[in-house]
């Protein structure tokens, strides 16, 4: 039996503990964003025979709303725990009048089959970091049906951190976005590939 709660402040260490256990998989927030979210009603707590199993963290209620990161723990996966999480997410949403909801998933994690089984689509493959050299997936899930829909392929590139191994002036810009981390892995790339040219 699953019942799906707002998390409290007393919920923190085990979702803190979740996130750090799937680390590989999940986008890595400070403990103190959850406290933070906690607060403003934006994390969810799935709970299996009154045991915490999982949470899904959001952004605000708004036209389009995200999700930051949804995890089950791993003995409880394939069980439909995560789908009714996510189903109960998306009640909430349309309560609120999101129109939809979207969330980013690397493309080497096994979770791509999950978002698409729940009626998520691929809307766009955008590069991710260096260090993993893996596409971003970006899924979307229409509450209202949109008047132009853009679905593409989700891409299965698997992760490589051979490039970020090899180059050698690894200068602390993990956190750069967008047009900046693209130059910055256009940088990392032409530095490797000018040490193997040479």
């Amino acid at each position: 039996m699953i019942e799906i709660r707002a998390a409290m402040q007393s919920d923190l260490t085990y979702i803190d503990s979740l996130q750090k256990k799937n680390a590989e998989e999940l986008a890595f927030f400070p403990k103190i964003v959850f406290e933070r979210e906690i607060n403003n009603f934006r994390i969810l707590l799935a709970l299996v025979n009154n045991e915490p199993a999982g949470y899904l963290y959001h952004g605000a209620y708004g036209t389009n709303c995200k999700i930051h990161q949804a995890c089950i723990q791993y003995d409880l996966r394939g069980q439909l725990y995560g789908a009714e999480l996510v189903r109960n997410f998306i009640s909430l949403c349309d309560a609120a009048g999101s129109l939809s909801i979207t969330l980013r998933c690397g493309s080497d994690i096994s979770a791509n089959h999950f978002w698409k089984a729940m009626g998520f689509y691929c809307q766009a493959v955008t590069q991710g970091g260096i260090r993993r050299m893996r596409d971003i997936n970006n899924w979307r899930y229409d509450i209202q049906a949109p008047l132009f829909l853009t679905d593409v392929e989700p891409s299965e590139k698997a992760k490589d951190a051979s490039v970020w191994a090899k180059y050698k002036n690894k200068d602390g810009n993990s956190m750069l976005r967008g047009k900046a981390l693209a130059q910055y892995r256009a940088k990392v790339i032409q530095s490797v590939k000018g040490e193997n040219d040479g």
